[in-house]
């Protein structure tokens, strides 16, 4: 997998305020490790109003915010699990809402490296046992090393 996931950009228990703060968060910590440029976090605030990226799953609601490819230095998943959820619209639905307490925030070069992760992230997301290892997991290095191996498996398959 050619796509940066560090302990570091595994977020546990952050507190936000909305969405949009969470995003902010997620976005910020992406800059500070150099995988995106200034203008990603506004970019990806922006694109979740417009194309909103929440999901219900088997285990509650999840979201996976990305935005434009001139955004980003470096492709990276930023996840970050919240310690209250927080309301995002649910994705091709802008009626509904849906409480998320985990987000995949994705930092893509390339439009079509964007699709093949989020394909590989729905494995995840459909899958009730490996989200609950992401949501319930204890250390940012368990889900770290749990995720990259279901996405390099997802690759080869």
């Amino acid at each position: 997998m050619d796509v940066a996931l560090t302990e570091e950009l595994v977020l546990l228990d952050v507190e936000a305020r909305d969405n949009l703060d969470l995003l902010r968060q997620a976005a910020q910590r992406l800059y500070e490790q150099g995988y995106v440029k200034e203008s990603y976090a506004d970019a990806v605030v922006a694109r979740e109003k417009v194309f909103a990226t929440g999901l219900p799953t088997v285990m509650g609601g999840v979201a996976i915010p990305h935005t434009d490819v001139e955004h980003v230095n470096a492709p990276a998943v930023c996840i970050a699990r919240l310690k209250e959820p927080v309301d995002f619209v649910v994705m091709g639905d802008d009626t509904e809402t849906i409480p998320v307490d985990c987000i995949f925030m994705l930092a893509m070069k390339e439009a079509h490296a964007q699709l093949t992760l989020l394909q590989n992230l729905m494995g995840i997301l459909q899958d009730a046992d490996a989200l609950k290892t992401v949501k319930s997991s204890e250390s940012a290095e368990e889900i770290c090393a749990f995720v990259r191996e279901r996405l390099s498996k997802s690759e080869d398959g």
